[in-house]
């Protein structure tokens, strides 16, 4: 299961995130979303993990809590459709 991590300290690291989550289980994928120009956080993540009820129990428990000075916020990442509308040229129907 993947989980969106938002209001992330911009100086949190992967290794630091990815921490937090293993004590819950294992951790499959760690990001921290950077920005290109800037080389900082953009304030959230991604983490993946395979088992779906340690992921829930990960984002129940850690939901509006403190880590690295916020308060953060995890939910079910949700799969958005390409921008094209699926199409492989990119036209809209």
């Amino acid at each position: 299961m993947k989980l969106l991590i938002r209001n992330l300290a911009r100086t949190i690291t992967e290794p630091e995130l990815q921490e937090v989550f293993e004590g819950y289980g294992v951790v499959q994928s760690c990001t921290v979303v950077i920005d290109k120009e800037t080389g900082q956080s953009k304030g959230f993540g991604f983490i993946e993990m395979p088992k779906t009820g340690e992921a829930k129990a990960a984002m129940k428990s850690l939901n509006n809590s403190e880590i690295a000075g916020s308060i953060i916020r995890v939910k079910k990442a949700e799969m958005t459709e390409s921008k094209n509308n699926g199409r492989a040229d990119g036209a809209v129907k």
